[in-house]
């Protein structure tokens, strides 16, 4: 089965043109360096706020059964940052770690590490990750977890992909023990 892979960028300005999106290329990118199995890709952007999060999510997890969703930027504390409330709204449950580890990353990088409210969720059988809109900071927080990503869309039923050992090497219990 080929996985699925979207990512969605969260921005005001990008989604009316304003700037040029550079978090999503930077988000697929590097998914698509490091995903060394096959996978579709799929890249949309939309306005900052809860609710153009959680129809986007919807729409890429129920309708086009994405196995993992990338979400660049809205997770600062501005006041259109809304990420985080736009996944919960679609999410079945949290994965807390993954915030966890992308801030203490982070944090070895800025000081305003803090500040980001980055983390993941499962609906259904999609992993939705979230992420900041720096590239910079993309590259850090996805190397800071995706070591337990492909295990993680094994345990939920989503499509299974491999890594490029080199640039992330996958962690799966009992494999080649």
């Amino acid at each position: 089965m080929v996985a699925r892979i979207a990512v969605l960028t969260v921005s005001d300005r990008a989604s009316r043109g304003d700037y040029a999106d550079l978090g999503g290329p930077a988000a697929e990118d590097w998914l698509r360096a490091t995903i060394a199995s096959p996978a579709e890709f799929r890249r949309l952007i939309v306005p900052d706020g809860a609710e153009s999060v959680a129809a986007a999510l919807r729409a890429l997890a129920d309708d086009w059964g994405a196995d993992l969703v990338a979400v660049t930027g809205g997770t600062g504390p501005a006041p259109r940052d809304r990420t985080p409330e736009g996944v919960a709204l679609v999410a079945d449950f949290d994965l807390p770690g993954f915030g966890e580890a992308m801030r203490r990353a982070s944090l070895a990088e800025v000081p305003t590490a803090i500040l980001s409210r980055q983390g993941a969720a499962v609906r259904g059988r999609t992993l939705i990750g979230t992420l900041p809109g720096k590239p910079a900071a993309i590259a850090t927080c996805l190397g800071a977890v995706f070591a337990a990503v492909p295990y993680c869309l094994d345990l939920i039923g989503a499509a299974r992909i491999e890594t490029d050992p080199a640039l992330a090497r996958s962690f799966r219990p009992g494999a080649g023990r």
